[in-house]
């Protein structure tokens, strides 16, 4: 049984219906404090690599082939079990930073769980 999972900008206000709140960025997002994160996992392990995501850059002419590394990455990450853990327990909202709300990691990452749990 998966949970549902869902994403959500680590700058948008909590919810009571977020369920369990994992930030999926590999660096701590600029001007929110733990506090205000309302977070209850980082699992900074699960982002993208660090040349992986300079190499990106956040740039949509980059999003089909950013998404096939990435995905591979997943494929070979440890990590992505424990995310896989989370997922299982109920309702999952992955937080991310980036301003772009089509084109970042935690979309690639919910797409990867939903298909793979």
């Amino acid at each position: 049984m998966v949970g549902v999972i869902s994403i959500k900008r680590v700058y948008e206000p909590a919810a009571v219906d977020d369920g369990t709140r994992v930030l999926v960025d590999r660096l701590w997002p600029r001007g929110v404090s733990k506090e205000e994160a309302k977070y209850d996992f980082w699992l900074k392990d699960v982002a993208p690599s660090t040349d992986l995501r300079h190499w990106f850059g956040h740039d949509p002419a980059r999003w089909e082939e950013f998404r096939r590394r990435y995905v591979l990455e997943l494929d070979a990450n440890p990590a992505v079990a424990e995310l896989a853990s989370i997922v299982k327990k109920g309702h999952t909202t992955l937080l991310y930073a980036a301003h772009d709300e089509e084109h970042n990691q935690a979309v690639v990452l919910a797409d990867y769980l939903r298909s793979r749990l």
